[in-house]
């Protein structure tokens, strides 16, 4: 299989961008592969995703193309990020008892259909561990019955995110509202999942809710997380039709298959390194 790599890059729109880079791309002996680009009206900002291939000596593309790259990317007062598309994310799930993310996610690490690599799940609840077991991915259990609890919890998420070089943080229905000095520094890599429900039901049993008012439609939504509960910027939403028919529990199990295909398709896309943010909204080139 031909080697990859992925530049990602946002910035003030203006003219002569594509032309620098492709320009860069050529000194650097790159060829590209897949290009997509997208100039928001709403900001004015200007985004772009290429993925290349290297002409001859691919060992030495990236700093090839770096070395290239650097002067333009300084020109345009651009962000950028160039990593090598075949590169397994280092990712951190967090849980609380429902498992079907979890599993979901774990699986699709193990059949390689996504980028990640998992080194461990932290849990407030000790449900998922037999499930990570299964898996051979390490599990720690940290209950929380107390704000002490929660403080030492979010201390071993910094732990982590440290000692393992984390670069996304999936809160895979882990029922505990981060704290927004958590959300600041997690800010931009921690995904969140949770049901999505025309109109909404908060609080307990949302599914019986859900039944009770007849409700046609069963969603959920992915988003980055940030210190406004459930308002980060969205990233997947699906939905699925229902009736009638449909009793609280069928329900659930619904509504959970949408939470963890939904949460799949965020996660693979970040992996990819397919999402850009822009402000409240995200570009995702698919």
């Amino acid at each position: 299989m031909k080697k990859t790599w992925v530049l990602t890059l946002k910035c003030v729109d203006q003219p002569g961008i594509v032309h620098a880079l492709t320009g860069a791309l050529v000194a650097a002996g790159g060829n590209i592969e897949e290009s997509q680009q997208f100039a928001s009206l709403d900001t004015g900002n200007f985004f772009m995703r290429i993925e290349a291939s290297a002409i001859a000596h691919p060992e030495t593309f990236a700093n090839r193309f770096t070395t290239e790259l650097s002067p333009v990317m300084r020109r345009f007062n651009a962000e950028w990020n160039l990593v090598s598309s075949d590169r397994k994310l280092r990712t951190l799930i967090l849980a609380s008892k429902a498992t079907h993310c979890v599993n979901d996610l774990l699986y699709s690490q193990r059949n390689g259909k996504l980028q990640i690599e998992v080194p461990l799940v932290l849990a407030n609840h000790a449900v998922p561990g037999e499930l990570a077991e299964f898996y051979g991915v390490p599990f720690e259990h940290l209950p929380i019955t107390a704000s002490a609890d929660k403080q030492r919890f979010e201390q071993r998420i910094r732990e982590v995110v440290a000692e393992h070089d984390i670069e996304l943080v999936v809160l895979a229905r882990y029922m505990q509202i981060l704290s927004p000095e958590l959300c600041a520094e997690l800010a931009g890599k921690a995904i969140n999942i949770h049901h999505s429900f025309l109109p909404g039901f908060k609080g307990a049993n949302p599914y019986r809710q859900a039944h009770s008012r007849g409700v046609k439609l069963i969603g959920a939504t992915a988003h980055f997380v940030t210190t406004d509960l459930d308002e980060g910027p969205i990233i997947e939403q699906d939905v699925m039709r229902v009736d009638h028919a449909a009793s609280p529990t069928q329900l659930q199990q619904i509504g959970q298959d949408e939470e963890a295909r939904t949460l799949r398709r965020a996660v693979g896309w970040f992996a990819e390194n397919r999402i850009l943010l822009d402000g409240q909204r995200t570009v995702i080139f698919k």
